[in-house]
């Protein structure tokens, strides 16, 4: 089976695990894990902040930036395709009794036409608007890069109002790759950064939440409250350190996987590629329901060697990572293209 559900399928190397079994450690809640701070100050370092806090996962470290911006009872603003409206369980509400006002933004890019008008005035009737939430990349637009003059200038506009700015970065560095622009100017905007190490990297696990040395200080609080916190997490912060070592710049290769997958899947009229373009290692397909559904596409690629996500009753997600072989892509490709020219054959 070749499997292109997520790139959070990757199994760590020879040589991650090498540097697992040899990682030094400590214990990260009542002292210090040395490996764990290794790899906090490295990701601090190359986002160009003051300070970072390993977690488990970038659901915690995005619902703690979230916690930590925001007063209970506030709201935060966020696109309405978002992970953290989406996917987090409104982890915000559960955990932190916090509003999310989403606003549908254009292929999953908010602009200042989008924003404008969205925070709610001073009044006793009303919650308070007190942070912007982006993601980039966009997961459910198909890995989409948010083009940086529009981060910059949305940014801009929401500390100008008195607004936080939190970005939900776990795939960052595929955006970082794709646009050839240091991580550090990516993210300068932000207040705070949530990273993954466990998807395009290819470590078993953790995320990163970044920032000022204050707001880390009440992250770390807020990661103990959730459960967070962690002792020997060397161990598995190693796999991190790794990944963030030696898996960046190859990332390349997984972008140009995901473009031979869409060059082979829109050769065919049954799909096409969600926002009409593939910036990074997600691919994103919509069915015409002329041809079926996406579950329906799903389970013949399935049947036929290719595991895929239907997100929706049209939409199929491909996603390539480093456990994918260049042999694997092309045997998709061909699976892909039998597939549908099949399906043509039904219509």
């Amino acid at each position: 089976m070749i499997d292109l559900r997520s790139d959070t399928l990757t199994q760590p190397t020879a040589e991650m695990r090498h540097a697992m079994a040899h990682a030094r450690v400590g214990d990260g809640v009542i002292d210090i894990d040395p490996t764990v701070e290794m790899l906090e100050r490295e990701t601090a370092a190359l986002l160009g902040k003051e300070n970072a806090l390993f977690m488990p996962s970038g659901t915690m470290t995005n619902q703690v930036g979230v916690r930590i911006h925001c007063d209970r009872g506030s709201e935060f603003l966020c696109e309405t395709d978002c992970h953290i409206y989406q996917y987090e369980q409104g982890a915000f509400a559960q955990l932190s009794g916090l509003v999310a006002q989403p606003i549908a933004g254009h292929e999953g890019v908010l602009g200042l036409d989008h924003l404008r008008g969205t925070i709610r005035p001073e009044n006793d009737h009303m919650v308070r608007t007190r942070l912007l939430c982006l993601e980039n990349t966009h997961n459910r637009w198909g890995g989409r890069v948010i083009p940086q003059a529009t981060i910059d200038t949305v940014c801009q506009w929401a500390h100008e109002h008195g607004l936080k700015a939190h970005l939900d970065g776990a795939r960052i560095w595929n955006a970082a790759v794709a646009t050839n622009m240091e991580l550090s100017r990516m993210v300068a905007p932000f207040d705070s950064i949530s990273v993954c190490f466990s998807k395009g990297l290819g470590a078993p696990v953790g995320s990163a939440l970044v920032g000022t040395n204050e707001f880390i200080d009440h992250a770390r609080r807020a990661r103990k409250l959730f459960g967070g916190g962690m002792r020997q997490a060397g161990i598995i912060a190693a796999g991190a350190l790794y990944a963030l070592q030696h898996h960046r710049d190859r990332l390349r290769l997984d972008h140009e996987a995901a473009q031979q997958l869409a060059d082979a899947a829109v050769a065919h009229s049954a799909v096409k590629v969600r926002g009409g373009r593939v910036d990074t290692n997600i691919v994103m397909l919509e069915v015409d329901p002329a041809w079926g559904s996406a579950a329906d596409l799903q389970s013949r690629l399935f049947a036929a060697g290719v595991d895929s996500f239907a997100m929706g009753d049209q939409i199929i997600r491909f996603v390539t990572h480093l456990d994918v072989t260049p042999d694997q892509i092309d045997q998709a490709c061909h699976i892909l293209r039998s597939v549908l020219s099949a399906a043509r054959g039904r219509s």
